[in-house]
């Protein structure tokens, strides 16, 4: 993409997300830090808008608990690790940026699969996807082993289910059923684009209804 454009698309994605009601009323989210060398549509603005402590009350914003993602190995290990700050983040062996295991006073990060509290909201990364919420990943499998481990704590502790909200470029976005699926992906409910929102599954639609009466 030219980078003008790429810019231009991800002001764009992340001013509808900071819009979002769906966003706006989310209490604790899991959200990957956008890397620029893997060409992934940028969180930063989401992220710093998280992260940002007023002491004014904003009625349009509730406060959020923010998880991110530490990959833990090569076999598809991958922590969400609460942050407060961007500066609780640092460079990993492939200069992508991820929270220390530990705070500065040395405790141990909590960890989102130990929370008291679910996440309603995961914002999610990807190669390409289509309208019918199939995502292509990298390969590895961080997020959809995740995803589905998520899904069943959610369900043994009788949490509502998260919304898995994927953002993408308008040129990463493909008609339905193109991307080939496993047993083991995970479909996302919704894509974020430049243009807006795609609802997908039926969550995701009747989230989108109530948004827009």
């Amino acid at each position: 993409m030219d980078p003008t454009l790429r810019s231009q698309e991800d002001d764009a994605i992340q001013s509808i997300i900071l819009e979002a009601p769906w966003f706006k009323s989310c209490k604790g989210l899991c959200a990957y830090i956008s890397c620029s060398a893997l060409r992934e549509v940028d969180t930063s603005k989401v992220l710093s808008e998280i992260l940002k402590n007023t002491d004014q009350d904003n009625h349009s914003q509730v406060s959020k608990k923010l998880y991110v993602p530490r990959v833990e190995d090569k076999n598809s290990h991958m922590r969400m690790l609460n942050i407060s700050s961007m500066n609780d983040l640092i460079s990993n062996s492939m200069d992508i940026l991820e929270p220390a295991p530990v705070d500065a006073e040395g405790n141990e990060r909590q960890d989102v699969m130990f929370a008291d509290e679910p996440v309603d909201l995961f914002l999610l990364p990807g190669l390409a996807f289509d309208k019918s919420g199939r995502r292509l990943g990298r390969g590895g499998g961080y997020y959809d082993t995740f995803l589905t481990k998520y899904q069943e704590l959610a369900k043994d502790r009788n949490w509502k289910r998260p919304l898995f909200v994927a953002l993408s470029y308008s040129l990463q976005i493909l008609d339905e059923n193109i991307i080939p699926m496993t047993p083991n992906d995970v479909l996302v409910d919704a894509l974020v684009s430049s243009s807006g929102v795609i609802p997908i599954s039926s969550a995701a639609q009747a989230m989108y209804r109530s948004s827009h009466p």
